[in-house]
């Protein structure tokens, strides 16, 4: 039998953006939107008990799947989800996830944490902070390019 191991670790990672807290939660909250800043969705349903869903991964690579459910959504202000992550058919991680929108003179200031568990040392909260710093950083991008 394999060797098991359970990895628990919490991360904040904070953005501000010169866009409203509307279109940050637009951003969020609708598919088209959010397929341009994240792995487009097989599935998208955006309420409480709703689901996003979608599996994918890199050529010659293992398929990921996401697999998340809303807990709460406060229109403009915050979204709470718990997802799992699978490589393949094992799941390597569980997370529950709080996004905060707070406005501020230049915009939203974004406030992302995520707890999470880690499972068998398949991945890393360290990994898993770098892809949201860098996941983060492709939004303000897209917020930026349609403001312009």
């Amino acid at each position: 039998m394999n060797e098991r191991s359970v990895h628990h670790a919490t991360f904040t990672v904070e953005r501000t953006y010169q866009a409203s807290p509307a279109r940050v939660f637009a951003a969020w909250a609708d598919p088209e939107a959010k397929a341009r800043w994240f792995s487009k969705a097989d599935e998208f349903d955006f309420k409480v008990g709703g689901r996003e869903f979608s599996r994918g991964g890199p050529p010659d690579g293992p398929i990921y799947t996401f697999d998340a459910c809303f807990q709460e959504i406060v229109p403009n202000q915050r979204i709470v989800y718990s997802y799992t992550l699978d490589m393949g058919e094992t799941r390597i991680s569980v997370s529950v996830t709080t996004v905060e929108l707070k406005p501020t003179d230049a915009g939203t200031r974004l406030i992302f944490t995520e707890q999470g568990t880690y499972l068998d040392d398949r991945d890393t909260p360290e990994q898993r902070e770098h892809g949201t710093k860098a996941m983060l950083d492709t939004l303000g991008e897209v917020l930026r390019n349609e403001s312009n």
